[in-house]
């Protein structure tokens, strides 16, 4: 037993230094791409591996973070109701944020979280969706839309078309006005934001006044790309967006084709879509679709605001929030929105 004893107990040091020269090895290699991450929005966090690969760690992922939720705003109130379907069966849950002095009729958005299309619920956007509904005093109506590979395309995009339009066809009853109704959403919610109101256009209804487009993910080709120069070493990765995409569209992607509303990005008329604004960092893995996207907008006559943040890498306004130029950005968001539905 006790030979034994030793064998093991060198075996676990053994282990041990094999991870410790492992984990060193990694910082060393993520320090150059760190030195490009502007001073001021570097974090300890981003010398973490951070890749979703396999569904396996989709599910660790998903169990660290089933009970995220941030903290609501003072004088915000939070309720839940279920929207209806749009096909008879149950509709999405949606979660309201609204200050109690709320003046009726107001404006209105509908935030869709991130996540790449396989992570997150509304909850996780707490802090900000209750903040909008406090500064603007507008409500604020985030959609738990299904999640891929349980649910590919498009029973997520139909989740926030059902909530849509539970939202405008309830305006009276929540005290909307029906004409200041804004969608946005951030990373995968912001390509959903884009979808939804392709979508919408394409119906004929409802009406959308504004999209506010944080970081979308709109191009499921950006996987198919290995010129990325460096950009989306943190947060998002190459690895992660080829298996949200792969996961949403229930295949790999395809340099030929992608169903309807599926990457917003595809869609080559863009004429006809509310007004926009755009923002993307410097060292994101979505800087290059969502600037091309931005330009297309605005050559089909949607006025759109593009805001490219030197040295910010995927959601560094969420992992920094107490940053002064992260909140600065976050400021041009809420300033955005302030102008049409606030």
């Amino acid at each position: 037993m006790g030979s034994s004893g030793k064998t093991l107990r060198r075996l676990l040091a053994g282990a041990a230094l094999i991870g410790a020269l492992a984990i060193g090895l990694h910082i060393t290699r993520r320090r150059p791409a760190i030195h490009r991450v502007a001073a001021d929005l570097r974090s300890p966090l981003l010398y973490l591996p951070l890749d979703l690969r396999t569904e396996r760690s989709l599910r660790v992922v998903r169990s660290l973070s089933t009970r995220a939720a941030t903290p609501v705003a003072s004088g915000v109130e939070v309720s839940e109701r279920t929207a209806e379907g749009t096909e008879g069966a149950p509709g999405p849950r949606v979660v309201i944020y609204e200050r109690s002095d709320r003046q009726r009729p107001s404006g209105a958005l509908l935030w869709i979280h991130g996540g790449g299309l396989v992570l997150g619920r509304p909850e996780q956007a707490n802090t900000w969706c209750s903040a909008l509904a406090a500064d603007l005093d507008v409500l604020v109506v985030s959609v738990d839309y299904r999640l891929a590979p349980e649910h590919p395309f498009p029973d997520g995009l139909t989740d926030c078309y059902d909530a849509l339009v539970w939202l405008n066809d309830r305006a009276a009853e929540l005290g909307v006005d029906p004409g200041r109704i804004a969608v946005g959403g951030d990373s995968a919610g912001g390509g959903l934001s884009a979808a939804l109101c392709q979508l919408v256009r394409d119906r004929g209804g409802p009406a959308v006044c504004f999209q506010l487009l944080n970081y979308p993910m709109l191009d499921d080709r950006t996987v198919l790309r290995t010129d990325h120069d460096g950009r989306g070493e943190f947060v998002w990765t190459p690895a992660s967006n080829r298996f949200g995409w792969t996961s949403y569209l229930n295949q790999e992607p395809t340099p030929d084709d992608a169903p309807v509303h599926a990457a917003p990005a595809r869609t080559a008329d863009l004429a006809g879509l509310p007004p926009a604004w755009i923002g993307v960092g410097e060292l994101d893995l979505f800087l290059d679709e969502d600037v091309d996207y931005a330009t297309r907008l605005e050559a089909a006559g949607v006025p759109c605001e593009l805001h490219v943040e030197p040295g910010m890498y995927h959601g560094a306004d969420q992992l920094l929030l107490k940053n002064q130029r992260m909140e600065e950005y976050r400021n041009r968001m809420v300033a955005a929105l302030r102008a049409v539905v606030g």
